[in-house]
């Protein structure tokens, strides 16, 4: 297959995906935004998520960032600012805010290393526990403890379960393909003698 082509075949395979700005700040104080449709829930204790940090390209400032501080922040995209999050892809030099770029707010909580985007309705701030290195593509896995989380009150449910769908969130497939939800149900503990056929 053609390069481009492949890309984006081979990247709509794995269906919707969640999507999300990952902030981060290096050590001088200059901020940092960049999309990820790669983060995955590692484990609820110790809380951990990883996502996935592609090939070396020569100017992966989210990378060397977390690197130097150790903090980061993961903030869910809605349908308010999607094209926006998008449009951090774009290759920006180190010394241009992509918050300053895309009309996206940073916003700063207590000792968190790292902006949050304000417009986010979840979002959490992440300290750096491990990367480990994966020589078949060259790409690296980043994980890392949830250490803060705000999310908008009103979407927590009862039994700690978060409707993210009432936040608007959006998903996206391939590359550059988004989407809105629509939950059909929330299903029971799945047990072996509580299905049919």
């Amino acid at each position: 297959m053609e390069n481009r082509y492949r890309a984006k075949f081979i990247n709509s395979l794995s269906g919707f995906k969640s999507v999300n700005l990952i902030g981060t700040q290096d050590s001088d104080g200059q901020s940092n935004l960049a999309i990820f449709s790669s983060v995955v829930h590692l484990g609820a204790s110790p809380a951990l998520v990883a996502f996935v940090m592609r090939p070396d390209n020569g100017a992966r400032h989210t990378l060397d960032n977390i690197i130097d501080t150790k903090h980061y922040t993961i903030n869910q995209v809605s349908t308010e600012f999607y094209q926006a999050a998008h449009q951090s892809s774009a290759r920006y030099e180190k010394e241009q805010s992509e918050f300053v770029q895309l009309g996206l707010s940073a916003h700063y909580i207590g000792n968190v290393k790292a902006p949050f985007v304000k417009e986010s309705r979840l979002k959490y701030a992440v300290k750096l526990k491990e990367i480990v290195p994966i020589s078949l593509n060259n790409t690296q896995f980043i994980i890392g403890e949830i250490t803060h989380i705000i999310c908008q009150e009103s979407a927590i449910q009862a039994d700690g379960y978060i409707d993210i769908e009432s936040l608007s969130t959006v998903s996206v497939s391939g590359l550059d393909s988004y989407h809105e939800t629509k939950r059909l149900s929330r299903l029971p503990y799945a047990k072996p003698d509580n299905f049919t056929v």
